[in-house]
């Protein structure tokens, strides 16, 4: 095997590229293309959860997650769940203050005037399956806070992301988004600790994968050029447009299975773009579908 340059090693360090470099560096090509084809800023870390390929583009950058940090409120829960301080069929007093009106709450839709008790399993549900923001405030006060969850986080060796503020803070100013942040890297360090049943029991771990195939959200992001019944197990997030026509923040991640029962996590953070709701959809459609084509031709 042909030794790597000095160039090539230099491009190692600076992109963050596992020694196989030479392997993927037309997935790098690839990603580097879409990345200079549109506006914003682009953030990508994609992971073998078999093998060693990695590879990523400003994977150390930071990136607002928007509702991509539900899946870390869920891993909090089902943590305390394991611990026995709460139960999945516990229920929980939801009351008509917390269905506030004017955010995304399939909750509210379905129990408009509360005063109604959930089960916490199916409170998860909504806030990582359908991403209701209501419900990830239910959520956050049943834990005592964001800072519990970030502190959760730290503790199991996630140090570069940031979990600050509820769904309800975010929508008092735009700019509170961009306190809950991640590198692309964490986020697939996260789903390879969790891929790798590292977190939960092997209950709580089966519900939350279940609850992650089962997203409805984003359904033309990472999913949306992979062959139709491909198994993706993901978390969205977007931040809709500002008065300015900007979207701050449009994310997906997730864990793909490929046809041979092969895994691999890929993160897609992308901010700051023009482009409609569809277009930058598009845009992470196609890092997914060269990171599938990738993988799917090893």
């Amino acid at each position: 095997m042909q030794k790597p340059t000095l160039s090539t090693l230099l491009l190692i360090l600076l992109f963050g590229i596992s020694p196989t470099f030479g392997q993927i560096q037309q997935l790098r090509k690839q990603l580097e293309q879409i990345a200079v084809a549109y506006d914003g800023k682009l953030g990508i870390a994609i992971k073998d959860l078999s093998g060693k390929d990695t590879v990523s583009l400003n994977g150390q950058g930071h990136f607002a997650m928007q509702s991509v940090y539900k899946f870390h409120l869920a891993l909090a829960v089902l943590q305390q769940v394991d611990k026995g301080k709460f139960k999945l069929e516990q229920k929980i007093l939801v009351k008509k203050k917390d269905l506030l009106p004017n955010t995304h709450s399939p909750l509210r839709d379905k129990y408009p005037n509360g005063e109604i008790e959930i089960p916490l399993s199916e409170i998860l549900k909504y806030t990582v399956s359908l991403s209701d923001n209501n419900g990830c405030d239910i959520l956050f006060r049943l834990l005592g806070g964001p800072k519990v969850v970030d502190t959760y986080l730290k503790n199991i060796g996630i140090k570069n992301v940031a979990v600050v503020a509820t769904e309800e803070e975010m929508h008092q100013d735009e700019k509170i988004q961009f306190t809950n942040w991640s590198t692309p890297w964490s986020a697939t360090q996260l789903l390879e600790k969790f891929y790798q049943k590292k977190l939960l029991s092997p209950s709580s771990h089966e519900f939350l994968w279940k609850t992650l195939v089962e997203t409805s959200t984003g359904a033309n992001k990472l999913k949306g050029l992979l062959p139709a019944g491909t198994v993706v197990g993901h978390k969205t997030g977007y931040s809709g447009s500002n008065s300015q026509g900007i979207i701050a923040a449009t994310n997906d991640i997730g864990i793909v299975q490929l046809p041979n029962g092969k895994h691999y996590a890929v993160a897609v953070f992308y901010g700051g773009t023009k482009l409609n709701m569809n277009d930058s959809d598009r845009v992470i459609a196609e890092v997914s579908k060269a990171a599938w084509d990738y993988f799917l031709g090893k």
